[in-house]
């Protein structure tokens, strides 16, 4: 196992990564900008080291300064989390080229399913279907706009290289395609280094299900059961849960690490191929407290050549979980950022009689949430027996929940809780916007 193990991240999965390298008894090294110089979860490494400004692109998203901090700290292995360089196979291969174990997938399986459009074109080569659209990248707005009177509106602008919302817009119609276009390109080059896009037809009433596998280097792989994170705000997701109310890929192409293959579930039942992340997920959560596996763990533990510690007749999923995002944001307002000073916390316990409240979270009172980042700030999960059991530990839970001194999502997910058709479970991605629980602009 690893000595020191430096986690190239921030927030709440970084917080998360460091716990699960000290319930292992591994050294952590934590990588910060100067604006997060005073951030609760740097408390909990080993060591620090500041990469540079506050821009991630001069500092988390800088290959150069990750691998001198952990050139400098002795560090053989690198986790990044997820975001910035989680994804990124340049990066995973120069982490091998100077004996540092990538805590992720290798670089030949990133270039092939972490690159979305590669994924899909794997994928349909394979015979899954996918969503219409294009294999491959476009040109410009005007190749975009006559693919979507091809497909037919409306459509989604995404981010070829990207994940979690960034670099995504929806088009009702060709007027708003141009502008969708240039914001798209822009946001996916800040938040990952690369502009290129791709389009797909929007399916109305769809429900985004997912799949947690887990593969080792022995040729073995997993499956952890499925996931439903339709309700989503910008195309991020914000409420997860598993199992899903409406219900050997990895092995076949030699995928070693955590990854998660995503599907859209059509008005139908049928189930189309959206992409593959390559990385952890930020939902992971839901997945352990319904399995009982530590997924970071197991991530280490393959890195540092290790099999799997389960094979998937040892899987047991019990009992029903619900994860809250909560984000430094106003619902109210677009999802309007809100960064600022914390003035308090107070997390909920888990109230015991089968029910399980984990808060994991990047955020103290004291701290001023930085506007630099993505504004998730910690995730409230909860499992209980059954989904009507965990919905009302959820509704207990956020109830106890206190992050003063800046808005957050909490009111948002107090409706989300109340509302008729998420109890019933018949909801889907376009649930905020049908409902009006909140102020969802349009891309």
């Amino acid at each position: 196992m690893f000595k020191r193990v430096l986690v190239a991240n921030r927030g709440e999965i970084a917080a998360r990564v460091i716990r699960a390298c000290r319930e292992l008894s591994i050294e952590t090294v934590a990588v910060y900008s100067e604006a997060d110089r005073d951030a609760p979860w740097l408390s909990g490494a080993t060591a620090t080291v500041c990469l540079g400004p506050a821009k991630a692109s001069l500092s988390y998203l800088d290959q150069d300064a990750v691998l001198q901090a952990a050139d400098q700290t002795e560090a053989r292995a690198i986790h990044p989390g997820y975001g910035f360089l989680s994804e990124n196979a340049v990066f995973a291969a120069r982490c091998a080229q100077q004996g540092i174990a990538f805590i992720g997938p290798t670089p030949a399986s990133i270039r092939l399913m972490g690159d979305k459009l590669e994924a899909k074109r794997t994928m349909a080569a394979a015979g899954v279907p996918t969503i219409p659209g294009s294999l491959g990248a476009l040109r410009s707005a005007d190749e975009a706009a006559a693919l979507a009177e091809r497909v037919g509106y409306p459509v989604l602008l995404k981010a070829a290289a990207g994940g979690g919302g960034k670099g995504m817009r929806r088009c009702d119609d060709a007027r708003a395609l141009p502008r969708a276009f240039s914001e798209a390109a822009l946001e996916a080059h800040h938040a990952f280094g690369d502009p290129r896009l791709y389009l797909e037809k929007f399916l109305e009433g769809g429900r985004h299900i997912e799949f947690q596998v887990l593969a080792d280097t022995y040729g073995r792989a997993v499956h952890l059961g499925e996931r439903d994170c339709s309700v989503q705000r910008h195309h991020q997701k914000l409420v997860e849960e598993s199992p899903s109310p409406a219900i050997g890929a990895a092995a076949s192409f030699g995928y070693v690490s955590a990854g998660t293959l995503e599907f859209l579930r059509d008005a139908s039942g049928g189930l189309v191929f959206m992409e593959m992340n390559t990385r952890l997920q930020v939902e992971h959560p839901v997945t352990e407290l319904c399995t009982g596996i530590d997924l970071v763990r197991e991530q280490i533990g393959i890195a540092a050549n290790r099999p799997l510690s389960m094979t998937q007749d040892g899987i047991r999923f019990s009992g029903h979980a619900i994860e809250l995002r909560i984000n430094a944001e106003d619902p109210d307002a677009g999802f309007a950022p809100d960064p600022g000073l914390v003035t308090a916390v107070s997390i909920p316990a888990s109230p015991g009689g089968g029910v399980t409240v984990r808060w994991d979270g990047g955020v103290a009172a004291g701290w001023r949430v930085p506007p630099h980042y993505d504004s998730l700030v910690g995730k409230l999960i909860v499992h209980a027996a059954d989904r009507p059991a965990a919905i009302a530990a959820a509704r207990e839970a956020l109830s106890a929940l206190r992050l003063d001194g800046i808005k957050t999502t909490i009111p948002l997910h107090h409706r989300i809780l109340d509302d008729p058709d998420f109890v019933a479970g018949t909801y889907d991605v376009s649930f905020l916007e049908r409902k009006a629980l909140a102020a969802v602009p349009r891309g």
